[in-house]
Parts: structure tokens; C-alpha cells; sequence
């Protein structure tokens, strides 16, 4: 059987489906323009991304198969390479997002597709009620999948010997209008531009791993407090798949067995299979609220602000210009920005995660968007619109002594921590380079809950 095998969200040869199948094949990784047109040439993913496709075909020519690249739209590729010999299936695994669903049943309608159950620990239809309707709440999900949880989770895929289909490799293969022509293999044959990575970003998941392995002991008092290097940093591999979920969690049961407490991390690898499941059954959460009618206050002077790092709250600046300088943020502080963005300046929570979106390296739609309706109150928690965090309070209890927001906003690096967890210093006294607070936070606290309150059903 000669079969397609389309690298997408598992960019690894080891523990990969995809390679566990005998005969031909042909594996392929695909720059898809539908994509790329929306990004901008300084775009940080697309050169992680470059050096992962990289490091994959370098790894697939030490076990006898090559990796086509190309740069197009799925439909037009796969119309030529169809062109090119005859195939039985195409072979990829699991992608849930509107967008992604939308192209695999476009392509399913040229070649039969095998999907592979591969990016999330649980199929999306396989953690739900007893009436076969998706939990809405986190926590009996969570019941339901430890008592679905077996060893089958935790299989590894072994490369089963395969014969490399008879193909033209050379250079990158660039379908648009009419013609197939070939590039050298360069970032910039893509328009995009080489950035920088952090040291983080350039480690390997298993320099990672046995990182983490040093502190995962105490990762679940530690992990909130965003000075201190205390989360896995997983979050980009578990996203283009440079791990997969089982390794991952294979790992954690050797951890177990050395009796340390992995609860708290197999938890949150579960809210993000809890959050892809609700993204999958309720796909207008992308766009639309799950509750409430209130949609936030279109104000560009407020997302400016935001967005550069100028709304005079110093946890808020600092998080956001993690962001934009390196595509990273510390969950707390996301939760925080969040808050901040959705509640204290009633913005759009759609706006904040479009521009989560154009920013994060380890960008995932399931994740960013019920986050987002998380923090905004419109998701799908029974009651959430009254929690609003007060930035200030999660700065004294996170960042005490100012080490995190020091680090982004050096401005700030002479100004005594206190100020930086209270308002009313802030408001007072003006800091030379910074500006006040935009807003009031029991004020603005105050006017979001009456906006909900007035968005709520009558009963």
C-alpha cells in the first residue's frame, strides 16, 4: 500500500503513528499559505518551525525516508502530487480546530484519510457524559478521564521498516497559481525572516524533560510564581508536536514510581485535552460567547495601550512585553493580562486573543480561546462572570520583590517593590518613564460586573 504522510502537529520521527505503517510512502510537510498570509515576516514561529522541518528531515534520512516540503495550499499540492503516481490514503493525525477540520474533509473528498489520534491523551468524543453529551465543567471531566486513563494512553509507536516512495525531493516544491517550481531550502524562500530564540526555545525536549526533572517536585507550589523557573516549558513542543503526549506521559509515570507527586501536571495535560473537547463539540466558541450577551467596549485607545505595554499597571506591561519579545508568557500572567484586558477595560476578549495569537510560540486555538472565555466570564463555568483579579494583590502574593516585572519593564529596576503591588503608590507618585494606571481597579472592577449583570437571561 503507498500512502501520503502528512507531518503536521508531530513534527519527531520518534514515538510517531505515522511511521508505523508498512509499504511506500511519500512523508510530506506542507507551509500552508491559508496560513501564512496572515502573519507578518518577523512572525518568531516561523523559524522554530523552519529549524523543527529541518531537524525532522535530518532525522527521517537516518531511517531511509526523505521529507517533501512545500509551500501552497493542501488542496493545490495534493492535486499535483496526485498527478505525479497513484496513492490509497493519506495518513495524518488529529487537528480539531474550525479551520483545520474544514481542509482535511477537502482533502478527504482527492484520497481517503486515515486521521491518527495522536496531539491530545483522549480522542475528543472519548471523555463524555453518560448521555454522550460533552461536560461543560472541568472537574467532573477530570473525574471521567482518570477513570478512562489506561495503559493504551501510554503506547509507544515504533518506526516500522518503510520504502521511501519514488520522488523529486529537491529544494522546496512551491505550488501557486499554475506552476510547481523549486527554492532553495531558506526561511526566506517563504518570506519570512530568521529570528531570534531564547535558549529555551533552541533546547530539545529532552534537555527539557531532564530539566524539569529537577523540579518537578516542587512545581505545584511554584509554578504561580512567575520568577522563578518552575514550569515544564513544554508548552511549544506539546504544540508542534516535537514530543508526544504519550512520551510525555510515560515520563510522568517513571516520576510516580519514584513517588513524586505528578497529579498537579497530569491535571493540567488534562484541562488541555478538556479544552480541545469543547472547541471540537462547540466550534462557534471561537468566535462567539458560550454565555452572557455582553460583547465588551470596542475602545482602540485601551487595545493600544495594551498592547504596548502602556496601561500603568506594572504586572500587566511586563507580561505583555514578555510577550512580544520573546513569544512567551507565564501562565499566571496570562490569566492576570487576561483579566485585566476583559474586565478592568471591558475590551473584546476576542481582540485579546487574536493578539495572543499573533504572539505566543506555543500557540493552541482550543487553548487560547477558552482560556480567553475563561478569563472574560463568557466560557462555559456556570457562574464566572464576578471573577476579576485585582493585579495588584497577584503581583504581592506572585512577584514580591518585583524580580519579573523588573526583568521586562527596566525602567522600573530602581523603583522600590512596593510600588509596583500597590495603586495607590503608583497613582501618587509619577515614575519617571512609566505611566499611571489607566484605570481604577475597584472602579473599573465595579462597572464590569454591572455591564455582565445587565447582559444576564431573565429568568
Amino acid at each position: 500500500m503507498r500512502r501520503i504522510l502528512w507531518f503536521r502537529r508531530d513534527l519527531r520521527v520518534d514515538d510517531n503513528p505515522l511511521l508505523s505503517f508498512e509499504g511506500e510512502v511519500l512523508p510530506l510537510f506542507i507551509f500552508d499559505t491559508t496560513i501564512l498570509e496572515k502573519l507578518p515576516p518577523s512572525d518568531r514561529r516561523l523559524t522554530f518551525i523552519f529549524h523543527t522541518v529541518m531537524k525532522l528531515k535530518e532525522d527521517l534520512h537516518i531511517i531511509g525516508l526523505d521529507l517533501a516540503i512545500f509551500y501552497g495550499k493542501p488542496t493545490d499540492i495534493f492535486d499535483w502530487i496526485l498527478t505525479t503516481g497513484s496513492y490509497h490514503e493519506v495518513c495524518a493525525s488529529g487537528d480539531y480546530d474550525s479551520y483545520a477540520l474544514e481542509r482535511d474533509r477537502d482533502i478527504s473528498l482527492k484520497l481517503p484519510f486515515n486521521l491518527l489520534h495522536d496531539t491530545y491523551i483522549f480522542k475528543p468524543d472519548e471523555v463524555l457524559k453518560k448521555d454522550g453529551t460533552p461536560y461543560l465543567v472541568f472537574t467532573p471531566f477530570y473525574n471521567c478521564a482518570k477513570k478512562l486513563f489506561q495503559r493504551e494512553h501510554l503506547t509507544h509507536y515504533p518506526h516500522t521498516a518503510q520504502k521511501l516512495v519514488a520522488f523529486d525531493y529537491e529544494g522546496l516544491h512551491c505550488i501557486g497559481g499554475d506552476t510547481l517550481t523549486k527554492r532553495p531550502l531558506l526561511l526566506e524562500s517563504i518570506r519570512f525572516e530568521p529570528q531570534s530564540l531564547t535558549l529555551q526555545q533552541q533546547m530539545s525536549p529532552q534537555e527539557k524533560l531532564a530539566l524539569f526533572a529537577t523540579k518537578i517536585e516542587t512545581y505545584t507550589n511554584a509554578r504561580d510564581f512567575m520568577a522563578l523557573d518552575a514550569t515544564s516549558a513544554l508548552g511549544i513542543d506539546l504544540r508542534f508536536g516535537t514530543i508526544s503526549i504519550r512520551a510525555l506521559l510515560r515520563w510522568l509515570s517513571e516520576q510516580k514510581k519514584n513517588k513524586v507527586d505528578t497529579e498537579p501536571f497530569f491535571r493540567q495535560l488534562v484541562f488541555r485535552d478538556f479544552y480541545a473537547m469543547l472547541l471540537y463539540h462547540f466550534p462557534h466558541l471561537a468566535l462567539e460567547n458560550f454565555r452572557y450577551s455582553f460583547k465588551g467596549l470596542e475602545d482602540k485607545e485601551k487595545f493600544e495601550a495594551f498592547t504596548t505595554t502602556r496601561t500603568g499597571v506594572p504586572i500587566v506591561d511586563a507580561g505583555i512585553r514578555q510577550l512580544l519579545e520573546t513569544g512567551e508568557m507565564h501562565n499566571r500572567v496570562r490569566m492576570i493580562c487576561a483579566s485585566f484586558f476583559t474586565k478592568n477595560l471591558l475590551l473584546p476578549w476576542q481582540w485579546g486573543e487574536r493578539f495572543f495569537a499573533q504572539h505566543l510560540m506555543d500557540y493552541d486555538a482550543a487553548s487560547n480561546i477558552l482560556s480567553w472565555q475563561w478569563s472574560a466570564g463568557t466560557g462555559v463555568d456556570p457562574q464566572p462572570y464576578f471573577r476579576i483579579f485585582n493585579p495588584y494583590t497577584q503581583t504581592k502574593r506572585f512577584d514580591k520583590e518585583g524580580t519579573y516585572i523588573k526583568k521586562y519593564l527596566p525602567q522600573l529596576a530602581q523603583t522600590p517593590a512596593k510600588f509596583l503591588a500597590d495603586e495607590a503608590l503608583l497613582r501618587q507618585y509619577n515614575l519617571a518613564q512609566y505611566p499611571s494606571p489607566i484605570v481604577e481597579h475597584s472602579a473599573s472592577s465595579k462597572r464590569a460586573l454591572e455591564y455582565f449583570r445587565l447582559s444576564m437571561p431573565e429568568n
